[in-house]
């Protein structure tokens, strides 16, 4: 039986406001205030091709840091090319199996070329139970957990107070 991915729309909208918050600071207002707090976001990498992905994630799952705090960092993840589709996505095999990461390299699909959203893919490998909780509460922890070990507690802050306005239940 398939778990009903309740979460998914909900957090799409909130990392909608998260990219939109990166995007203005990279304009030039890199320093902003959120929940009384003033925070500088770090810069977000953007990516011109899948090998420069494959390089990103592999650092990613080799930092001390996400391999302490996460287990199946060890487990490997493939990036390959999604052509004709305008969106990234993981697809989770098992939990001792490795993962796969696709990502668009059509002139349309450069949006998903960023930083952020390669965050989220690898946070879909690296959450507990990927496979049932989807965008659930422990992916979004996830998501929020890598996000602050690889850009900074700043940029966990931004996620977390935006999930936390939209409703977002984090486990």
């Amino acid at each position: 039986m398939t778990q009903r991915d309740s979460q998914r729309s909900a957090l799409y909208s909130a990392e909608a406001l998260v990219h939109n918050v990166f995007e203005r600071a990279a304009r030039g207002g890199s320093t902003l205030e959120i929940a009384g707090t003033s925070v500088t976001l770090p810069p977000e990498a953007r990516f011109g091709s899948v090998d420069s992905v494959r390089d990103y994630v592999d650092r990613v799952l080799s930092l001390d840091s996400v391999t302490d705090r996460f287990p199946r960092a060890a487990v490997p993840v493939r990036v390959r090319s999604r052509r004709g589709q305008r969106e990234a996505h993981y697809e989770y095999r098992s939990a001792e199996d490795d993962g796969v990461i696709a990502v668009p390299d059509a002139a349309e699909g450069r949006w998903a070329m960023r930083e952020l959203v390669v965050l989220h893919e690898i946070a879909h490998h690296l959450s507990p139970g990927s496979a049932q909780d989807k965008h659930g509460p422990r992916f979004a922890g996830t998501l929020i957990d890598l996000v602050g070990l690889v850009l900074g507690p700043e940029a966990a802050l931004i996620y977390r107070v935006t999930f936390g306005d939209s409703g977002i239940a984090v486990g």
